[in-house]
């Protein structure tokens, strides 16, 4: 039974892992364009709808850009174009991390930490939706002002 609880963690590790080492190595892949938002334009993505219809950015914009600051250790720069964009890097960088430890040397830790979040959801929930808004009140009045 234990095996296939390893395979299991190990499965879970490997889910987690593909996605954020991707979205790490491209944000060491990437160069910030200097406006603060639309880095994500080097990926051919077009820009941000949200911001060509309104003139005002979206929740997510400045994301990528924050994104590779910080991956490039701008740490100020990062923190100043997107603040609540540290806080999903740090989760990332977390979660690429542990899951790949947890690829080579499974203790459920994964499962573990889960579960201890659990009684927590609410207000995680509630700390990331009004990061979210706070973030993107801070970038509108950047680009505003």
């Amino acid at each position: 039974m234990k095996q296939k609880s390893n395979k299991t963690d190990r499965l879970i590790a490997l889910g987690i892992f593909i996605p954020t080492a991707i979205v790490l190595g491209l944000a060491m892949y990437l160069k910030p364009d200097p406006s603060g938002m639309g880095t994500h334009q080097q990926l051919g993505l077009s820009p941000c709808g949200f911001l060509e219809y309104t003139a005002l950015p979206c929740p997510m914009c400045g994301m990528t850009t924050t994104f590779t600051h910080l991956a490039h250790l701008q740490i100020v720069e990062g923190v100043l174009n997107q603040p609540f964009g540290l806080v999903l890097f740090l989760l990332t960088l977390f979660s690429c991390v542990v899951s790949f430890v947890e690829l080579f040397f499974p203790r459920r830790r994964i499962s573990r930490f889960l579960n201890w979040l659990g009684p927590y959801e609410f207000r995680l929930a509630l700390f990331f939706f009004v990061g979210m808004i706070l973030g993107w009140i801070y970038k509108i009045i950047v680009v505003l002002y």
